[in-house]
């Protein structure tokens, strides 16, 4: 067997690399940057420097890739179930979770 991290065992669903600019709407109004690393049918990966709970279901948009030729293309918006979180040692996390609802 390969050196596969356990996360990716359990995915159903092919993932895409994106490295789009993303942003998760914080219950205080704010916003946290993020990146969406990964997407796919059911889930994605961000890299931000928020510190989600397991099973939170946070707000997460994911801009058109920088220098779009669709720039006035809207975001994605999701419902997120956060499965993982993961220090990436740089004062940012990888956010692993389950999209639970497209709102648009």
């Amino acid at each position: 067997m390969k050196d596969i991290p356990p996360h990716q065992d359990r995915r159903l669903d092919r993932r895409l690399p994106l490295g789009c600019p993303a942003f998760i709407a914080l219950r205080s109004g704010e916003r946290a940057d993020a990146t969406c690393i990964e997407i796919g049918v059911g889930g994605m990966t961000l890299h931000a420097a928020y510190v989600p709970a397991r099973n939170e279901i946070i707000d997460v948009a994911v801009l058109g890739p920088q220098g779009s030729p669709t720039p006035d293309r809207p975001p994605l918006i999701t419902k997120l179930e956060v499965l993982r979180c993961n220090a990436l040692g740089d004062g940012r996390y990888e956010i692993g979770g389950r999209i639970v609802r497209v709102v648009d």
